[in-house]
């Protein structure tokens, strides 16, 4: 079909790059499309990618290119003296009005008047008749131009609709015309395709104006884009809009924000189909060859981060974030993507690590991974080097990071172990309690972890503070000579990062927002660290009851400081000392009034979250960012970092079961038939529960179920028995219980009163 539209246009898909001439470039010195910048942390203001701007131009689209013709220099003079002729140069203004051309006046959008009801009417007629002539004719007109678009779906034709509150777009019209058309007759669809091949190859004579931006923001909605018969169109359509100018991509953004759910959806599926399609086609014979048309992935790229940044400033977001992730990329040789992302300035190919968006956590974390890994046995080898070279006996216990520690002093013993080994921190952990025979093969690692996160985190330590209305933990604010266990905490976080191992912490997330500020460890050491922009928002997920009253002090209607009699000043319990703070300077004098009461709230929120902590919170980023060095932070989120501490809260019970193993039953045993039953029919809460008891965590580390390694194992034990745990090990233990019922007594009791015992 798009072979046959080529042919009608006089422009042959594979004849030579005569219609791509005429096509903006999207890079003058990239084969890859897009520039390599400087690499930024995820939370840039940037909101297409981490890339160089280019200053004192504009797009490249805006060029004129004229045929054999390089520099503007080699243009051939009007006549042969013209420079020695100056004096006496002819202007326009002595010329004789009737021989002076007109200016180029601005095109003028062709007036239309059809309505949505009307084009439906045409449709209904159609669809009974048969004859499809009437709509044909709408269709190839209204696509023959970006003119023509505008005509067909601007709300009033002469209206500026300059604003990014407001496309001045039909959108009502423009759904129903794209739902139609896959409904009529392929003609008709190809009469569309052509129209819109028409459209791209016109000349770009300078910037785009406001309405050749509401004919992409509509063209790139057209649900024909679907099909990879399409895609060399598509492909052209994506990058002129990735070469725009960086304000035409801020309208286009703010009005992508405007679209319903539904097309939302629809346009980031179709750009994920694309790039999937393009990297692993189903029929290859169907596309171009990679190498003539690798600026096909770095525009789609693009756009689609157009997308991801209109979904994250919208209000509410549109769309989960994970839904930008391509699973198709899992399947690539993202460590080479990542490699070339880290090339800094020696680098102009395109990598998808310029959009982390786009990449899934489980890429994110083997990135983090494979990156930890060389670390580990960079160290390693350089010990095991100065061994050799001082000849000195190698000890295979160089290669790695030993932690020798007493139950009873496990927190000092560690901090110790950690202080003392800092330079060994990237080696691979080996655990050793004192007096105790075994071998750690991941099980003394595991179980170290969790005693040591239980007895850090536990309220009588003093450390962190558990607020049972938001379920979570929060920095003690109390002050002291020594922040070194914070940092400890920090170190243990890493670790368990590099180490794979889900901890059992229960931060809000505007501590992983803080653990991102920045992203990578400071050069310098007075650098401010952790001070992360705020808000009320944040504050509501670690003391909901103190944010409810901001809230209502914000929307109080009466006289705030007559009726409040309130200052800039607040008071905080600290080891059951009250203490008073100026929110700034004097602020024990200032009333807060109706215009100041935004910036109490504001500053009030930033003392909690910020400043009463500070040097507790820095202790902590410095011990996290100790471990945890790599480049590949930047990629993350802070919802994601969250994911990879204590992996994600999303319990799939059906995945669980068939990764499941087990040790001394089978999957048919009566007892395994009842176990699942009974836990298939728990609710969230239970479910959560034996996740908790059999693991240590009722969290799912970033691989899914399948990661979990979860044995269920059988003990000739008395039925009379509880079912029993290792959570180093994962392993649950069941004795043969007779009946479905007995088995959910217990298993229940087991579960539900868990806590507080210890691990085995």
């Amino acid at each position: 079909m798009l072979l046959n539209i080529m042919r009608e246009n006089n422009t042959p898909l594979h004849e030579g790059d005569r219609e791509r001439e005429r096509l903006p470039p999207i890079s003058n010195n990239s084969t890859s499309g897009l520039d390599r910048g400087p690499k930024l942390p995820y939370a840039s203001h940037s909101f297409i990618s981490n890339q160089r701007k280019e200053t004192g131009s504009h797009s490249l689209s805006s060029q004129l290119i004229l045929p054999g013709v390089r520099h503007g220099r080699d243009l051939p003079p009007i006549c042969p003296d013209v420079r020695q002729k100056h004096q006496h140069r002819i202007t326009v203004d002595i010329l004789p009005p009737e021989v002076r051309a007109r200016l180029a006046a601005d095109p003028v959008v062709p007036l239309r008047t059809k309505t949505a009801k009307e084009f439906q009417e045409d449709i209904e007629k159609a669809t009974e008749s048969g004859d499809w002539k009437h709509v044909h004719d709408f269709y190839l007109i209204t696509f023959s131009s970006f003119l023509e678009v505008n005509a067909a779906f601007k709300k009033e034709a002469s209206a500026p609709f300059d604003t990014i509150e407001d496309s001045g777009i039909n959108t009502k019209f423009v759904n129903a015309v794209y739902d139609a058309v896959l409904l009529t007759p392929p003609d008709t669809q190809r009469a569309v395709l052509k129209g819109v091949i028409n459209s791209l190859l016109r000349e770009w004579k300078g910037r785009r104006t406001k309405d050749d931006l509401r004919a992409y923001f509509i063209l790139v909605q057209n649900p024909q884009c679907a099909s990879p018969a399409t895609y060399v169109i598509y492909a052209h359509l994506l990058r002129q809009i990735a070469t725009l100018t960086e304000a035409d991509h801020y309208f286009l953004m703010h009005w992508f924000k405007k679209l319903s759910q539904k097309r939302f959806k629809q346009l980031v599926e179709r750009l994920h189909l694309f790039i999937s399609t393009r990297l692993f086609p189903a029929k290859p014979e169907e596309l171009p060859p990679m190498a003539k048309c690798s600026w096909w992935i770095p525009s789609a790229t693009k756009v689609l981060s157009l997308l991801n940044a209109a979904n994250s400033i919208s209000s509410t977001a549109i769309m989960p974030f994970v839904d930008f992730y391509n699973l198709t990329l899992d399947h690539t040789d993202f460590m080479e993507d990542y490699r070339t992302w880290q090339c800094q300035g020696n680098s102009t190919r395109f990598s998808f690590c310029q959009f982390p968006f786009i990449l899934s956590t489980v890429v994110k974390k083997a990135i983090i991974q494979k990156d930890s890994e060389q670390q580990m046995i960079s160290m390693a080898r350089q010990s095991l080097v100065d061994k050799v070279s001082r000849r000195q006996r190698v000890d295979m216990s160089l290669l790695f990071l030993n932690i020798k520690v007493r139950r009873l002093q496990l927190v000092s013993d560690s901090l110790d172990e950690l202080t003392r080994n800092r330079a060994d921190l990237k080696k691979k952990i080996k655990v050793t309690f004192v007096g105790e025979a075994g071998l750690d093969m991941g099980g003394l690692t595991k179980e170290w972890f969790l005693l040591l996160v239980r007895q850090i985190f536990h309220t009588d330590y003093g450390m962190f503070t558990f607020f049972k209305d938001s379920h979570c933990h929060w920095f003690s604010s109390w002050k002291c000579d020594n922040y070194s266990e914070f940092r400890l905490v920090g170190a243990l976080m890493g670790l368990a990062v590099y180490n794979s191992i889900t901890l059992d912490i229960r931060f809000p997330p505007c501590v992983y927002k803080k653990l991102l500020t920045p992203p990578v460890l400071p050069c310098d050491p007075d650098t401010t660290v952790g001070m992360a922009t705020l808000t009320l928002d944040d504050l509501q997920l670690v003391m909901p009851d103190l944010a409810h009253g901001l809230a209502e002090l914000l929307s109080y209607e009466g006289n705030v400081e007559e009726d409040f009699c309130t200052t800039f000043q607040v008071s905080q319990e600290e080891l059951g000392v009250i203490k008073s703070y100026n929110l700034k300077p004097g602020g024990d004098k200032i009333p807060v009034t109706n215009h100041s009461r935004k910036e109490y709230v504001q500053l009030y929120i930033d003392f909690l979250l910020n400043k009463s902590i500070y040097r507790q919170f820095a202790a902590f980023y410095y011990g996290f960012h100790s471990v945890c060095t790599s480049d590949a932070l930047m990629l993350l989120r802070p919802e994601e970092v969250e994911i990879l501490v204590c992996g994600s809260p999303n319990l799939d019970m059906m995945t669980l079961q068939r990764a499941a193993q087990y040790e001394g039953y089978s999957k048919t045993d009566p007892t395994i038939r009842a176990f699942w039953d009974v836990v298939l029919s728990f609710s969230l809460e239970l479910q959560k529960k034996l996740l908790h008891f059999t693991t240590g965590s009722d969290r799912v580390p970033v691989g899914g179920m399948a990661d979990l390694n979860f044995k269920i194992s059988k003990i000739d034990a008395s039925t009379d028995w509880l079912p029993l745990s290792h959570t180093c090990f994962n392993q649950i233990c069941l004795p043969p219980y007779k009946t479905k019922k007995e088995l959910k007594q217990k298993l229940i009791i087991a579960i539900s009163n868990a806590e507080g015992f210890g691990l085995e």
